[in-house]
């Protein structure tokens, strides 16, 4: 007769569904921010200018505001570092692409797609190198004043929000004065761009991300509740 107890599976980790979800979504955007940034977008009716990047971008400042409120902000800081990994393996996935030879049917019959898709990604290192002085700047930065404003008295939602305003207007700021210039000085007249794009990250920084902070708190801990019931 065998007395040994049967070998229980080990627990999964105990990780917050929350920060689970919103590590994949950050992980996503520091890719795809990269891949949009290479659009401008016509700020209508003027003739200002912006990079579609910052659309992404903009999620990036609430996932990490998000994690700096809910998990610390020595975690929120890790997880910027860490968005170095999917940016350095898309970069390589792209020289191994437009490295490799097309194939004959695409020589043959799509010479044309062939030809933008090369053209487009071969020129969209500059964004690649610009992207990550960018990224580590101002992320670093927001959370840094998103944290210190907190202070030490009790949280308020409009408390959360105005944190998360400031915090976005100052560093967006400042990434778009990093980015445009590194990304695109010397193949077009940027001044359009890089007035457009500060006005408009700190008009979205003001507008649209003290409540998409709000949302992704609430959303973040919901998550952790429904993991835990």
């Amino acid at each position: 007769m065998n007395d040994t107890a049967p070998v229980s599976p080990a627990a999964p980790p105990n990780m917050p569904l929350g920060l689970f979800v919103f590590t994949l979504l950050y992980g996503g955007m520091t890719v795809l921010a990269g891949v949009l940034a290479f659009k401008q977008v016509q700020l209508w009716p003027t003739d200002l200018a912006v990079e579609s990047g910052i659309f992404a971008f903009l999620l990036l400042v609430v996932i990490s505001s998000t994690l700096s409120q809910l998990y610390g902000r020595a975690f929120a800081q890790r997880i910027v570092w860490w968005g170095f990994l999917p940016l350095l393996i898309s970069s390589l996935l792209m020289l191994l692409v437009l490295g490799l030879p097309a194939s004959t049917e695409m020589v043959a019959g799509r010479a044309d797609d062939l030809a933008a898709f090369e053209r487009v990604h071969s020129t969209v290192w500059r964004v690649w190198a610009a992207g990550p002085a960018a990224y580590i700047t101002s992320l670093l930065l927001n959370i840094w004043i998103f944290d210190r404003l907190k202070g030490d008295g009790e949280e308020t939602t409009i408390g959360l929000m105005l944190r998360g305003a400031i915090a976005s207007a100052l560093s967006q700021a400042i990434d778009s004065v990093i980015f445009i210039t590194l990304a695109f000085y010397g193949l077009f007249p940027i001044m359009n761009l890089l007035i457009g794009q500060v006005i408009a990250k700190v008009v979205l920084s003001v507008v649209l991300v003290p409540f998409l902070i709000t949302f992704g708190v609430k959303a973040a801990r919901w998550l952790d509740a429904k993991k835990a019931g």
